[in-house]
């Protein structure tokens, strides 16, 4: 039984299938939002058509979102956003940009645009390389606050990666903390950046690829790159079967990990 799912599961027949380009799935990246001219030069001078990246800008001030003007708050999300648009191209990309010149956000930001994605963008997949330290939320209703619009997205069929904490693995970071709603994502190197693994950590899940592409710190290895690179993944596994559920993503991801062996898939 074992050996005809690993044959259906393996990661060169899912994820090298020519179809598999995130076609047909769209993607908000909770950021630091995205420079657009950059990404677009980018991928022309690869020869590389990606769509039109919309967006909004979420401020603790403003009860409604500010009009996306193409432009970033700092390289963070850029560099997020490039990831994604590496590992699946076609992709349809929504930025969120929840910080400000200060370079913070606040828990509420956040929920704001997890609800924006999902209601107004109706996304597939949301991208959160960020994190809110547990001492932050020691308020149970913020926390309660937060966990229910993640849960929101997993009963809507959307997808949420989060990183894990990179400077201090025992302390805990939300929302990564509140699997099995979202995937929570660790930092690894591999050889490929398709390459993945199932590492479990307490509420940490998946280990993914941990450098980026583009950006003053994308070499640096970090659970912030690892996140969009699994994200990506999913991308390229929900176009070709969109009506796939979350619970279904991280079945296959693990199943497709399970087939490719210790090394990762």
């Amino acid at each position: 039984m074992f050996e005809e799912i690993f044959a259906i599961l393996s990661p060169d027949r899912i994820l090298r299938d020519p179809r598999a380009t995130g076609d047909g799935v769209s993607v908000a990246v909770i950021d630091s939002g995205v420079e657009r001219a950059v990404l677009e030069e980018k991928f022309l001078k690869q020869k590389v058509e990606i769509r039109p990246i919309e967006g909004a800008v979420f401020r603790p001030e403003d009860t409604t979102p500010r009009p996306y003007d193409g432009h970033q708050s700092s390289p963070h999300g850029t560099t997020v956003a490039d990831i994604i648009l590496t590992i699946a191209p076609r992709a349809k990309l929504y930025s969120a940009d929840v910080f400000g010149p200060q370079g913070t956000c606040e828990v509420e930001t956040v929920i704001a645009a997890l609800r924006h994605a999902i209601e107004v963008w109706k996304v597939k997949v949301i991208n959160l390389s960020l994190g809110v330290p547990e001492h932050r939320l020691q308020q149970l209703p913020r926390r309660q606050q937060l966990l229910k619009a993640i849960e929101e997205a997993y009963f809507k069929d959307v997808l949420v990666f989060a990183a894990a904490h990179n400077e201090h693995p025992l302390t805990r970071s939300y929302p990564a903390v509140f699997a099995p709603p979202l995937i929570s994502v660790d930092k690894a190197l591999f050889d490929d950046p398709l390459q993945f693994a199932y590492k479990l950590r307490e509420s940490i899940e998946f280990q993914a690829h941990a450098r980026g592409y583009l950006g003053p710190f994308a070499r640096e290895p970090a659970t912030s790159w690892a996140t969009p690179h699994l994200a990506g993944i999913a991308a390229r596994i929900l176009s070709l079967k969109p009506d796939l559920k979350p619970f279904e993503i991280k079945t296959i991801l693990y199943w497709m990990f399970r087939a490719a062996g210790e090394n990762g898939a």
